[in-house]
């Protein structure tokens, strides 16, 4: 079978981070190379260390330029020559305090002239709201209540700037702050305390430090005239990482999209995922994810740089399937994420049952929707994306009950899952969000299951994008995620595997098996024909695409898991069995 060149945006898509499989990117580029891989990808999707970033594996983006620890020009030469086309992020909500806007905003304040780049906390509340002791504005409850959370407490930053002030800047996502121990000379300008005196609160302030204390607690056991100097000194001497948010209100910023789109087109990007956009728009009295016209004005303006540069946006939004969202983006002609299939294909292999995931298929194919679908991912397995939704006494069915989505929770969760949670503006838990699990060990780590599971994501509508520790049957992480401590729980599923590992995995039949599917699923053009559901009884499963003469059709038995794909290659019919 022959790759058709002009379906190559329906083909089989690779995500991964650079250095997810090796060191670097070359040697993902090597292993795409070897005859095990010929034919099977069209796409790669290259996670954002493949820029220059500091936090969050690659979403708190210093600058777009490459990471040449990780990448090359030569990479980028490889990867075309083997006709495989790029999809990167572009951020568009934020960037990292390292960026050369922020450290301008550091060290220049109110002169630079990337003041507006970001957003003031204080600025933007301004009349609507109360300033505490902190010197933080606490919105009117009107305002504060319509906040969505991605973290416990305000989404801010306190940052300190050349004329000795603290500002609040909006930070919806990451932040780390770090306190560097003290030395005698820094306390030299603290006018009246002597060396011996100095010696005794570097040593105190050093051990708060160390162990993590509330620094506005410690003890300065009796020399508590000297307390606000000294942390002033402290807080002086603090680093910060963080996504800051961008004033999207700002002309600069439009300048940076433009200039940023136009360098990832030059790397080989086809497809641009918009990160976090739903975000990007902020207004008093409105929710700060997904306000219309707001949001909408800014997608509408974002695709059309990215159409200047021949990109297709893929808008990446996580929200209850009974809000549709997803079909508000599709309706204006976006791509978007099947978010729903993860938690679907849990809930239709545990159960044996094609009901819950058919009605989604039919829905897909009706309204013509264009998706990238996986099973797993960088992120979680998302499960609040199949809720469906009360509004003001209204109920909005969802893909599946409460009661189906507690089931997949408690079934992952019982498999080694770990929980990532949601919260409002003062800090309670709204609700689960994602589990956190490499999908084979969500599976059971039943190798039929994840090549059953794999066959049924390949034959459904879209794009399908594979991750790469699913296609060499990864199993949870455990030691990387306690490793990483607060807020690892994703490094559960981001192991990095050796060309050594790579090697003999691809020797057993959970991969092979895989690899064969993928070479179909990318090179057979009845992919780009229409699919037709065959009927079954509800432990059954018979999808049939279909393109004048040729056809792939999959006929599973979801209660043993085996399945027979039959399909046509150069006019004879042929079969796969499993």
């Amino acid at each position: 079978m022959n790759q058709d060149s002009s379906s190559v945006l329906n083909g089989v898509m690779l995500n991964a981070y650079p250095d997810s499989i090796g060191e670097n990117l070359g040697d993902t580029v090597a292993l795409l190379e070897l005859p095990e891989f010929k034919d099977v990808f069209s796409l790669f999707y290259i996670l954002p260390t493949f820029f220059n970033s500091d936090l969050d594996r690659g979403f708190s983006i210093i600058d777009y330029n490459i990471n040449e620890d990780l990448v090359s020009e030569e990479d980028l030469k490889a990867l075309n020559a083997l006709n495989i086309k790029l999809k990167f992020d572009i951020v568009l909500n934020h960037l990292s305090v390292a960026s050369p806007q922020f450290q301008d905003v550091l060290k220049n304040g109110e002169q630079s002239p990337y003041k507006d780049f970001f957003i003031n906390w204080n600025t933007f509340w301004q009349g609507h709201g109360e300033m505490d002791a902190n010197g933080i504005i606490i919105p009117e409850a009107k305002y504060l209540d319509k906040l969505f959370m991605r973290k416990s407490g305000l989404p801010i930053l306190k940052v300190g700037l050349p004329d000795g002030s603290e500002q609040p800047y909006w930070n919806t996502f990451y932040q780390k702050i770090e306190y560097h121990n003290i030395a005698i000379n820094d306390l030299q300008k603290v006018e009246g305390l002597t060396s011996d005196q100095a010696e005794l609160i570097c040593n105190r302030v050093n051990s708060a430090i160390d162990s993590g204390e509330d620094l506005n607690a410690v003890n300065f056991n009796g020399l508590e005239v000297y307390k606000e100097q000294v942390l002033a000194i402290v807080h002086q001497n603090r680093s910060y990482l963080g996504q800051m948010d961008v004033n999207a209100r700002s002309s600069l910023v439009w300048d940076f999209y433009e200039e940023t789109l136009e360098k990832l087109k030059g790397f080989g990007c086809r497809i641009l995922r918009l990160d976090a956009f739903a975000y990007l728009h902020k207004e008093i009295g409105q929710s700060n994810f997904f306000n219309t016209p707001g949001t909408w004005q800014y997608l509408e303006r974002i695709k059309q740089i990215a159409s200047n540069n021949e990109l297709m946006v893929l808008p990446e939004i996580h929200a209850e399937y009974g809000l549709h969202l997803h079909d508000e983006v599709a309706s204006k002609g976006y791509q978007i994420y099947d978010f729903f299939l993860p938690g679907l294909m849990i809930h239709t292999l545990e159960t044996a049952s094609n009901t819950a995931l058919l009605k989604w298929v039919r829905e897909l194919v009706s309204k013509g929707y264009k998706t990238v679908n996986m099973l797993g991912c960088h992120d979680g397995i998302p499960v609040l994306d199949l809720k469906g939704k009360d509004l003001a006494g209204e109920y909005r069915e969802g893909l599946l009950s409460e009661t189906e989505i507690e089931h997949i929770m408690q079934v992952i969760l019982e498999r080694g899952g770990r929980i990532k949670n949601l919260y409002s503006a003062s800090g309670k838990k709204l609700s689960y969000y994602q589990i956190n699990a490499t999908f084979f060990s969500a599976l059971g780590e039943v190798p039929k299951k994840l090549v059953l599971a794999r066959a049924i994501q390949l034959f459904m509508p879209g794009i399908p994008q594979i991750w790469y520790l699913d296609l060499f049957a990864g199993k949870n992480d455990y030691a990387a995620a306690d490793k990483a401590g607060s807020g690892g729980h994703k490094e559960i599923n981001r192991t990095n595997l050796s060309m050594d590992a790579i090697r003999k995995a691809l020797k057993e039949e959970v991969v092979q098996s895989q690899l064969h599917m993928m070479r179909l699923r990318n090179t057979s053009k009845a992919f780009n024909g229409s699919l037709h559901i065959e009927s079954s009884t509800e432990d059954k499963l018979d999808l049939k695409w279909s393109f004048h003469d040729d056809f792939a059709r999959l006929q599973a038995d979801l209660k043993n898991f085996d399945f027979i794909i039959t399909f046509t290659d150069s006019g004879s019919v042929e079969t796969m069995t499993f």
